[in-house]
């Protein structure tokens, strides 16, 4: 029978030396976070330092999508078993080994493909990674819900991201030094064998599965009406509340972070073409620069907590798209190592302080009614179109060069400012506050009579 869940009490401090839980946690994370940089940041530089073309380096940031369209075979993996070994491991655990062992052995497959006569295999290995990992990261975060009760999620949440970020750091600077020294099928056999870390993680973990239960559907109302319930009616509540706003603040959204996603892929070329060695690009970008991303998150932290939202949106998108300058700045100069440390300090505190500030603009929009639908509709909104755009950065690379390109990522920054200024200020609570004076007024002329229903009232209303 499977495990359930511990009853919920007071978190105690020696919990993070006791339960069990924690220590599994960090070995998912780190198994999450494993995969994501060897299909973007350091499979670029393998492209990169096998000289191929720029314009081919852009398209390649495509295999990384699985991991923004996830949730489209979310729902098969929360209901089918994997054959035989759901019956000896419960569903969770066996999709858990299964996608761990599928990233290892995919991840073999990279390592023996060379860039230069198997660009192909090697595009098909990195995809099927991204979509193995993507499954993984779908099976973890369910094991985490279930694992814990309310009480225990935020240090299972805490403990997963610290374990991501090891993970991230392993595949970023780990996997450089070690080609640096031994290559890059070295390289990717050693990052597929520290995927035991969470297959033996997986193994150890207690099956809290727990029993899906069938509700009844009620008499007259068909499958589509639940359907309608769970996706329709989100978004006309969220039209409901901010009219034809919603437009401007969707566009904000899609616009905010899309400097970061058009200069990010072409990093990783831009260090090559400018001369920089492995281990210089490990210690600088990947080992220094993690830190200085953390340092601008807290100061995003620290920046909406004394100004405000708005004013802090207003200072984020500035800093989003005006960090890209330092790029150009250091592509049309020379190759000099503090030079480059001048560039990542800038870009990622910078990046991280802006990153800080959508997610709070985002919560800030939803309604707590239809919050995780919501915030899932903005962060996908938010990572689809920079992704689906960057494929063709290296074709303007091409035709430009590298400073002009990122003085042009630069630029998408004035018309996200115009945005900010004009529906910036448009929060849910701000929405929400407004709703029973705008009632009032126009129940004040309304004329008597029968009200239709309409899903798209702003929660409160009469």
């Amino acid at each position: 029978m499977a495990n359930q869940p511990q009853a919920m009490r007071r978190f105690r401090l020696r919990d993070i030396v006791e339960d069990r839980r924690i220590v599994l946690m960090l070995a998912l994370g780190f198994s999450s976070g494993l995969p994501l940089l060897l299909v973007l940041g350091t499979f670029t530089l393998r492209l990169a330092f096998s000289d191929i073309d720029v314009r081919a380096i852009g398209l390649f940031s495509y295999v990384a999508l699985p991991y923004s369209l996830k949730f489209l075979w979310a729902p098969a993996i929360d209901r089918l078993n994997v054959p035989v070994l759901s019956a000896r491991l419960g569903r969770r655990r066996a999709w858990m080994v299964t996608t761990q062992a599928a990233v290892a052995l995919c991840l073999t497959l990279m390592a023996f493909s060379d860039p230069k006569t198997n660009l192909a295999l090697l595009g098909l290995g990195a995809f099927l990674v991204a979509f193995c990992a993507a499954s993984q990261d779908v099976v973890i975060d369910g094991w985490r819900i279930d694992a814990a009760g309310s009480d225990f999620q935020g240090i299972l949440a805490a403990t997963s991201n610290l374990g991501y970020r090891l993970g991230l750091i392993t595949a970023g600077a780990g996997a450089l030094f070690i080609a640096s020294a031994g290559g890059w099928t070295l390289a990717y056999l050693i990052m597929a064998a520290l995927m035991l870390v969470g297959m033996i993680a997986a193994l150890l973990a207690p099956a809290f599965d727990r029993p899906r239960t069938v509700q009844a559907e009620t008499p007259g109302r068909s499958r589509f009406w639940s359907m309608r319930r769970a996706v329709l009616e989100p978004l006309t509540e969220l039209h409901g509340r901010f009219g034809g706003a919603l437009w401007g603040i969707l566009l904000l959204v899609a616009l905010f972070r899309l400097p970061d996603f058009l200069s990010g892929v072409m990093a990783s070329p831009l260090y090559r073409t400018l001369g920089f060695d492995l281990k210089e690009i490990a210690t600088v970008t990947k080992l220094y620069g993690i830190w200085v991303g953390i340092a601008g998150g807290f100061a995003g932290g620290w920046a909406l907590a004394r100004l405000g939202l708005f004013p802090t949106l207003l200072l984020g998108a500035f800093l989003a798209a005006s960090s890209h300058l330092a790029f150009a700045w250091l592509a049309a100069g020379a190759p000099e190592i503090w030079r480059l440390t001048v560039a990542i300090s800038i870009e990622n505190f910078c990046g991280s302080f802006a990153g800080i500030v959508l997610i709070a603009y985002m919560s800030s929009l939803t309604s707590p009614a239809y919050a995780a639908t919501q915030y899932a509709l903005f962060s996908s909104l938010y990572a689809l179109p920079g992704k689906l755009i960057a494929g063709s950065s290296g074709f303007v690379v091409a035709a430009i060069g590298y400073p002009a390109f990122f003085v042009m990522t630069s630029l998408v920054g004035i018309p996200v400012l115009v945005l900010c200024v004009a529906v910036g200020r448009r929060t849910g609570q701000a929405e929400a506050a407004a709703a029973p004076a705008r009632d009032a007024q126009e129940a004040g002329n309304r004329i008597p009579g029968p009200e239709l229903p309409t899903t798209a009232r702003a929660p409160g209303a009469a």
